[in-house]
């Protein structure tokens, strides 16, 4: 049955195809102390974009959210009535962003996502891929503590970064690197264009534009599986795909000090609190809340779509004279008619609330 655009319905969990790996996080997460880590070490929430993997084309759908126990996809659905689950004046079946959840047992490659101007002149795509992470929890990995890999040393120029490529010098490409502990709480905003790589032994929450071009440098990952020529260069070639880089030089206080952000409390009731962890004062292209409720806590929503993930905690979500059970790790769509939500918590509930871009006033 079709869901109606007035009250928030229940999506799948699923997992897409990488070429780090992790995922045993994510397997405790969802009640499997037995996990293993393995190729699929994240969780797309909302997803109405596929992966990108080269060698898994007969997986169309991978990374794609559908209506939880069907194959119908979300984006089917908010294809049938984009105004209707988006909001007046919603054009593209989609929020606008793709949420996940990503456990690292082993340091990404070294990467570059495209900024807006930069997707659209060589992807043709209205998105680029700045995106946000939120540190959920972290440990050390062969005795290395959590960390990311985020800027440049402000003495890397293009000609150097491509040498340090084409030799495939990876001790030299980390130096080149600015390097940073991280630690549960910190937020992070990783601008298109901006070289980064997460560190083994990181789980986050990401929040970013709803593409997957990832531009990565680094032939072989850390526990050397060998890289497609087309997930490195994503059909750009080898040359080209250095346009995506911004080589501008930033010190390592103004890294921390522009894209490490502090959240901020927007609601603070006997039954709960809402902070924004990145919202618009940050960035104009989306918006990432946690609520977290001891009681009961009334969440107002623009008539717009958002998202909604259960990190932990049981209750009851009501809306609109209906109410459905929440249990930990629980996907759902807010449709734009909701209006707002109750969370009534029967354990204590921590909820990550997502939107897309602001709208334009």
């Amino acid at each position: 049955m079709k869901p109606t655009t007035d009250f928030p319905f229940l999506l799948d969990n699923p997992r897409a195809w990488r070429t780090y790996l992790g995922g045993r996080m994510l397997d405790a997460l969802h009640g499997d102390s037995n996990g293993e880590d393995g190729h699929f070490p994240e969780e797309w929430i909302l997803s109405t974009v596929a992966a990108r993997n080269a060698g898994r084309e007969q997986f169309p759908e991978e990374g794609m959210s559908h209506l939880r126990g069907t194959d119908v996809t979300l984006k089917s659905v908010l294809e049938s009535d984009t105004e209707g689950y988006l909001g007046k004046g919603a054009a593209q079946p989609t929020l606008g962003v793709l949420t996940k959840l990503i456990d690292s047992a082993e340091r990404l490659t070294l990467q570059v996502h495209p900024d807006k101007l930069t997707a659209l002149r060589l992807f043709r795509s209205q998105y680029g891929k700045t995106e946000c992470w939120h540190i959920l929890s972290g440990h050390p990995v062969n005795g290395e503590e959590p960390c990311i890999y985020y800027g440049f040393q402000p003495d890397m120029t293009r000609a150097g970064w491509e040498a340090l490529f084409h030799a495939q010098d990876i001790p030299g490409m980390l130096a080149g690197m600015q390097k940073y502990p991280v630690h549960p709480g910190d937020t992070i905003l990783i601008e298109g264009g901006m070289p980064h790589a997460i560190g083994a032994g990181c789980f986050l929450v990401e929040i970013q534009e709803p593409t997957d071009y990832t531009i990565r440098v680094e032939r072989t990952t850390p526990s050397g599986f060998a890289v497609a020529d087309s997930m490195c260069h994503q059909g750009l070639g080898f040359e080209k795909m250095f346009e995506c880089f911004h080589y501008e030089p930033h010190s390592r206080g103004e890294i921390h000090d522009r894209w490490f952000i502090e959240p901020e409390t927007v609601l603070k009731t006997a039954g709960g609190s809402i902070t924004t962890l990145v919202g618009y004062r940050n960035t104009p292209l989306f918006r990432l809340d946690e609520a977290n409720v001891s009681d009961t806590l009334t969440v107002d929503c623009p008539p717009r779509g958002s998202g909604v993930y259960v990190l932990e905690g049981a209750g009851t979500l009501s809306a609109n004279g209906r109410s459905l059970p929440l249990k930990k790790t629980d996907q759902l769509f807010v449709p734009a008619g909701t209006g707002r939500f109750t969370l009534d918590a029967e354990a204590p509930l921590r909820v990550l609330h997502f939107f897309g871009p602001e709208e334009k006033q």
